[in-house]
């Protein structure tokens, strides 16, 4: 028989709990931690060299290194994802095997990922026209319905663009896990971090390069433990959105 949380997933409702129990997951493996926080070294390098390339040049090309800053962070949450999917599942979920996993994947999860942040820009820049609420409510629109692209390349085994696709498909057969999961989304990764950094800035003199350093590893963090929420919830969803 399956569990009540099972048969509440069946139904089309978020096992809610699987919020909770990302904490004790993490701290039987925190390893998992391990890719985000790599994904946050290497993107926060790339963000740097972007600033540096770039300003000599005008702002030429802004944003590229940022860009493919993005799309490898979203790699690193793809191997957090692969190992949380099989830690959920009762299984060893070892950082290699998830590693391993996901670098046969690597093409596929690299693919969705471009596509993913590209489809971002597009809303950013689309919303800018009609102003700031404008850009923001279009993004987070985006989000909502690509939220599980880098789930459904890494776990889903979804190739590229049709890891959008598997999103979308994803997504209309569970919009409160979906809704949940961007909430939890952006409030952890996007907002916490930096007010994080602000509160100890607030208190001790930071430079610009530790508070850089801050919050890259609070985004890793936050990005461990939302591969299970993001690992559980498309996993209960994506057998019905075939």
């Amino acid at each position: 028989m399956p569990s009540f949380a099972r048969r509440r997933a069946l139904r089309g409702f978020p096992d809610f709990s699987i919020y909770v129990r990302a904490i004790a997951f993490l701290a039987r493996k925190p390893s998992v931690f391990v890719a985000p926080l790599l994904g946050a070294a290497v993107a926060l390098v790339l963000s740097q060299i972007d600033v540096y390339v770039t300003s000599p040049m005008g702002g030429l090309w802004s944003g590229l290194f940022t860009f493919i800053a993005d799309v490898f962070y979203s790699y690193a949450f793809g191997v957090a994802i692969v190992q949380a999917d099989a830690l959920e599942r009762g299984l060893r979920g070892t950082f290699d095997s998830a590693w391993e996993d996901a670098r046969r994947k690597g093409g596929g999860i690299i693919v969705a990922a471009i596509g993913f942040w590209f489809i971002i820009s597009i809303a950013q820049y689309v919303g800018a026209i009609v102003g700031l609420e404008g850009q923001l409510i279009l993004q987070l629109v985006a989000a909502f319905f690509l939220i599980y692209t880098i789930p459904a390349a890494a776990i889903g085994g979804l190739p590229g663009s049709l890891a959008l696709g598997g999103s979308l498909r994803a997504v209309r057969e569970g919009i409160p896990a979906a809704a949940l999961l961007t909430i939890a989304f952006i409030i952890l990764f996007m907002m916490l971090p930096p007010y994080l950094v602000y509160l100890i800035a607030d208190r001790v003199a930071l430079t610009p390069t530790i508070s850089s350093l801050l919050q890259a590893f609070f985004e890793a963090i936050a990005l461990g433990y939302l591969a299970f929420p993001f690992a559980k919830h498309y996993a209960d969803v994506a057998y019905r959105a075939r």
